[in-house]
């Protein structure tokens, strides 16, 4: 690997969730960058945490962080009606709903506090609801990236079609609100990082004089040991998060009850943080498993015979369909949970944009294991070329070779 040149050893990366531990795709792509600027860099990392108890424990790989530094966020009831009557304010203040939380002015003075007197060479912030954080480090970094997980205007669309009211209106008056804050802040950066091309052409669309370049989401090189086949599907995510909701409310309703009749042994096993968010979907079935969070992912997706994105909504790629594809299975998706990704109906996953398919196509699966091991072999063999962290951070070498000196010399 390279050492990036620039004005000062030292990079900063600004980051409201945590990498580590490595759960949800969220926090794997925070981690690839974390390990991309830690090969490079001194790194310092600012980070988030709730309440007033003891600081996190820092739970990062030796030789990668080398300065911590907190900022305080109040704890908010997570209850729907404290969560409906925040949103409700946010929308008659203008504000998107995670720029309010993390962005609020005693957390822009505290991240202030934390640079003073430093300077880098790259900053990275992560996630859309930080960007107003450019203006607090703009002047002591010489290049300053943003990191966009997803598109937000397109997430909250996306959630709008799949959502009833009132939730839909939200949505639809939230999508409008961040394509302006898009429009306002991408152009301001000296890069924007999109998770697929898919992104970046939207963004462009949404602000077109930002810089953009393609950052894959990617995972480590590290696979599951083969094991044999539980009589499962599965589903993996943060299911606290909108768009995995939706999605297992989806199938409960729609595919799974076709399923769990015709096949008297089949399970359906729910992987990820947050198991309560989903809870209330699913009934009590006994043959719907909720495991919580676990702590190898792909390990656990490698037990299931067949793995579902049944997603309606969101952006990005899908670091689910990157892990079940890892763990060498089998997957069916909608066409939108593979959007970024090089999929190809039949050649590397099953695809399926209504509940008869869906279900034709997980039932064609359950029977044909030669089709299940070819779809999971050429599944790896994509995450092993193409979407594991060393192909990903060739990509951003690549983005980022003529701009930090081009930068340093500005500051200079």
């Amino acid at each position: 690997m390279s050492k990036l040149c620039g004005d000062s050893e030292w990079a900063l990366l600004l980051a409201p969730e945590l990498p580590y531990p490595l759960a949800g795709g969220g926090a794997m792509r925070t981690a690839s960058l974390l390990h991309f600027l830690a090969a490079r860099f001194r790194l310092h990392l600012v980070s988030f945490t709730m309440g007033d108890g003891p600081q996190p424990a820092s739970p990062f790989p030796p030789g990668t962080v080398e300065r911590v530094d907190w900022i305080r966020l109040p704890v908010h009831r997570r209850s729907l009606a404290a969560r409906g009557l925040r949103n409700a304010r946010r929308l008659l203040r203008g504000r998107l709903p995670l720029s309010d939380r993390f962005c609020q002015p005693t957390s822009l003075e505290a991240a202030g506090r934390a640079v003073a007197g430093r300077r880098y060479a790259l900053a990275v912030i992560e996630h859309f609801w930080c960007a107003a954080y450019l203006d607090v480090v703009r002047g002591r970094a010489g290049c300053v990236l943003l990191d966009m997980h997803n598109v937000e205007s397109a997430l909250h669309q996306g959630c709008a079609r799949a959502e009833g009211w009132p939730a839909r209106w939200g949505h639809r008056a939230f999508a409008l609100l961040a394509r302006q804050q898009e429009q306002h802040w991408l152009p301001r950066f000296d890069l924007v990082l999109a998770a697929s091309d898919a992104d970046r052409r939207r963004l462009a669309q949404s602000a077109p004089g930002a810089r953009l370049a393609v950052y894959p989401n990617a995972l480590p090189l590290c696979f599951p040991a083969e094991v044999a086949e539980d009589h499962c599907l599965a589903f993996s995510g943060n299911m606290e998060y909108r768009p995995n909701r939706t999605a297992v409310r989806y199938f409960a309703r729609h595919v799974w009850p076709r399923l769990r009749r015709q096949d008297p042994e089949l399970r359906w096993r729910l992987i990820g943080k947050n198991a309560q968010a989903v809870a209330d979907l699913v009934g009590g079935d006994p043959r719907i498993e909720i495991t919580g969070e676990v702590e190898d992912s792909l390990a656990e997706l490698a037990r299931a015979r067949v793995v579902v994105a049944p997603l309606l909504s969101g952006s990005g790629t899908r670091v689910k369909i990157l892990e079940a594809w890892a763990a060498g299975r089998a997957v069916v998706s909608t066409r939108l949970g593979a959007e970024g990704l090089p999929a190809i109906d039949g050649e590397n996953l099953l695809l399926a944009d209504d509940p008869d398919s869906m279900g034709g196509a997980i039932e064609t699966l359950l029977r044909d294991g030669r089709l299940r091991r070819h779809l999971g072999q050429a599944g790896r063999r994509l995450v092993e070329t193409q979407f594991c962290w060393p192909a990903a951070w060739w990509e951003l070498e690549l983005a980022l070779s003529g701009l930090i000196p081009q930068a340093a010399a500005r500051e200079r």
